[in-house]
């Protein structure tokens, strides 16, 4: 029994060593861990847009305004790190609430337009970011705090109290997505290369397209179906209210998007591989940067820039924003119109590089 446990463990030890692509990931992964995750979540929140406005008329700036609004772009959340807040002046509050709730800025500060004591200071906040409200809230506090003002400070919660469990639940959605079709369309990719179900022409005349944008197709439908179940049961356990069905349908529309966004990339990175040791490597390779910088679970504002910039190309981040921004905030298609066109954009180049890329040769 000993012997051939010793033969069994030279055997798969020596496959192991013999494949360094699996042997460099797996050293690898820790590494990107540290760096990835810690960079992630350990990052200073800075450079948060607020919007400033005094209440008229009249519209002559008063020395609260003044000093206050010098106090918030300057302030800082310890000494060294950059400004908290990137601030922009408007003169309409009406605009600036426009803005906010179209997610350009995260908190709006109406200032009265009388100098006296007992007229409130009004913060609005865009309550749907986890973490942000919080502390944009603290840091007017500071800011009103170094002028001497005594002014009462009314804030409101434009979406709301949002609990941490709703802001993750959906970047649960994606993540079901994802592992739906690393799981599913990629490695059915591989398991069929190896049977032989897909190699030679004479053998199966199928075209590379076809193909691909069959096992993609087969792919966005089991995914669709794990982000639909997801999304309902995350109702269910987080208490998330849909506004009206119009809502309710979007969000299956941006799951359906993101469906087709995700497997389109993980089928081009199967097309490359004949081996699911070495796609199971690359994909949690994929998963860890894509899902920690997709906002799911730490708003990405408080990432490095270094790291932040991956967000650009990152459909996991566009999905977030787009289903964030339907469930939790109301807002429409004018609003994630800009993420569904990127998700499609980025669907059809995955798709593209899948067909190019794709390997019908045995090897």
């Amino acid at each position: 029994m000993i012997r051939g446990a010793i033969a069994i463990f030279k055997r798969d030890f020596k496959k192991f060593l013999g494949n360094p692509y699996v042997l460099i990931f797996t050293l690898l992964m820790p590494i990107m861990y540290l760096v990835i995750f810690g960079n992630a979540m350990g990052g200073t929140i800075s450079h948060v847009p607020i919007g400033v406005v005094q209440e008229g008329p009249p519209y002559t700036e008063t020395p609260l305004f003044s000093s206050s609004v010098e106090e918030l772009i300057h302030i800082q959340p310890q000494k060294d790190n950059p400004r908290l807040f990137d601030v922009a002046v408007y003169t309409d509050e009406t605009i600036a609430k426009r803005d906010l709730s179209e997610g350009r800025i995260s908190g709006v500060v109406v200032f009265p337009s009388e100098v006296s004591r007992d007229h409130a200071i009004r913060l609005y906040l865009d309550s749907s970011d986890y973490m942000v409200p919080t502390l944009v809230q603290s840091g007017v506090g500071a800011a009103l705090a170094k002028t001497g003002s005594h002014n009462p400070v009314q804030v409101n919660k434009i979406y709301g109290d949002i609990k941490y469990i709703q802001f993750f639940g959906v970047g649960v959605i994606v993540m079901a997505i994802f592992m739906t079709t690393m799981m599913g369309g990629g490695i059915a990719l591989i398991k069929d290369r190896e049977m032989g179900i897909h190699e030679g022409y004479l053998v199966t005349p199928v075209k590379r397209s076809s193909i691909i944008l069959g096992m993609i197709s087969s792919g966005t439908v089991r995914a669709f179906l794990a982000g639909f179940i997801i999304f309902v049961v995350g109702i269910l356990i987080t208490g998330i209210i849909m506004r009206s069905m119009e809502d309710f349908l979007l969000v299956l529309f941006v799951i359906f998007i993101a469906s087709i966004g995700v497997t389109s990339l993980m089928v081009s990175i199967a097309s490359r591989f004949s081996n699911q040791q070495e796609y199971a490597s690359t994909t949690a390779f994929f998963n860890l940067i894509l899902f920690m910088t997709s906002g799911a679970f730490y708003p990405t504002i408080g990432m490095p820039d270094w790291l932040r910039w991956i967000t650009i190309i990152n459909p996991e981040w566009y999905s977030v924003h787009a289903l964030r921004s339907i469930i939790l905030r109301g807002q429409g298609l004018g609003v994630v119109g800009p993420d569904l066109i990127a998700l499609l954009v980025f669907s059809i180049l995955a798709i593209s590089l899948g067909i190019l890329t794709y390997r019908r040769t045995l090897e």
